[in-house]
């Protein structure tokens, strides 16, 4: 079935050129490299997985339930409009907010991986192309699990976000080499992977679990190889570049603050904007989805600060997003739990597969036994 069949609103386009710019830069010195580059280029190559076979694809789904996460993180949930609905009308809140969610995961992949050939060919660094060249195949992975959990699991599908677009756009139409590593690395990737983390973290359902779980293993290296280049390159930066890409970052958490609405999910459903749009300052006084929205900066704001873009203007942006404090967590901290959760899942997971395969050969000897 085509991807289009499942949309729930037309798609503009097949498909979306974005007019790119910037020079392709070969170096000739390949010997020379940063050894934690280079120690994350090797990990690049010792952690790559096929999605057919680390995923258990068996696994049920139930579109109306994907996630079994708590009513309290839909953003219209305790107003009068939700109180409303019927048993009906808030499973298809359900699904298609899930639907929304993992349509943008879906989208936001292609372009990490089209952000990431881009980088391979006009970072100016041989190590930095080794890295981004094992990042590509990454994010053609994410690509595909993401559309095959949409296809074959849910069924329903959305066209890619006006936000998110926007900001893809100007990443990729940006001619200077930074740019990708900036918009792509820190503002988008850092969104979808706290995004994964707090969905892996409440998830009560099995697939979509695994699935946020292995891929946020790969993002968070791929956050760590952007903040890794740019911290390098933004210590030289006049303090006219430095403001040029404060501008970018202010603008691009912006945003992806409004993409979180998900506009088009309470359009479809046929609700009007005007009860939406009352039931969401209503629920933006809720302190659970003001801590739910905050966690969502969480790998961005400690990021932007680690890379050295961290004028007071830029907290004052942070401050009013309700998000500042978030300036605290050690990515490193994060990026080892990512780390250990998705090999403890794959611990478990060989480990019930074991205890299985035992109990049959048990059941065979026993049956063999009884036949005599």
């Amino acid at each position: 079935m085509s991807t289009h069949d499942l949309y729930t609103i037309p798609a503009e386009l097949s498909t979306w050129d974005v007019e790119m710019s910037g020079s392709s830069r070969f170096t000739w010195e390949y010997d020379d490299g940063r050894d934690r580059m280079l120690a994350l280029y090797q990990k690049g190559k010792d952690k790559q997985w096929d999605s057919t076979k680390r995923i258990d694809w068996d696994l049920e789904v139930d579109p109306y339930n994907i996630l079994g996460m708590p009513d309290q993180t839909i953003s219209i949930y305790g107003t009068p409009l939700w109180d409303r609905m019927d048993d009906k009308m808030r499973n298809d809140v359900r699904l298609h907010g899930a639907a929304w969610q993992f349509s943008q995961f879906l989208h936001g992949e292609q372009g990490a991986m089209i952000c990431s050939a881009k980088i391979v060919e006009s970072v100016p660094d041989l190590d930095s192309k080794f890295y981004a060249a094992t990042q590509t195949m990454d994010e053609a992975r994410h690509a595909e699990t993401y559309a095959r959990f949409l296809q074959q699991k849910v069924g329903v599908a959305y066209p890619i976000n006006e936000h998110l677009k926007a900001l893809l756009d100007s990443t990729l139409g940006d001619s200077r080499w930074d740019m990708p590593y900036l918009g792509m690395q820190v503002l988008i990737e850092g969104l979808a992977l706290a995004a994964f983390g707090v969905m892996r973290d409440l998830t009560t359902k099995p697939l979509p679990k695994q699935i946020l779980a292995y891929v946020m293993q790969d993002e968070a290296r791929h956050v760590a190889f952007g903040r890794m280049a740019l911290r390098d390159y933004y210590q030289n930066l006049t303090d006219t570049e430095r403001r040029e890409r404060e501008d970018f970052v202010i603008e691009g958490c912006y945003l992806m603050r409004d993409r979180l609405r998900g506009k088009e999910t309470w359009e479809t459903l046929g609700l009007s904007k005007a009860e939406v749009d009352e039931a969401m300052v209503a629920t933006d006084q809720s302190e659970y989805l003001r801590l739910f929205r905050s966690l969502l900066f969480s790998r961005i704001v400690p990021c932007v600060k680690d890379i050295g873009l961290w004028s007071p203007r830029l907290q004052q942006a942070y401050a009013d997003m309700g998000v500042l404090e978030m300036a605290g967590q050690s990515l490193d901290a994060l990026m080892r739990q990512d780390e250990d959760i998705a090999d403890k899942l794959d611990e478990a997971r060989f480990a019930e597969e074991e205890a299985e395969r035992h109990a049959e050969v048990a059941e065979t000897i026993e049956l063999g036994a009884s036949d005599r």
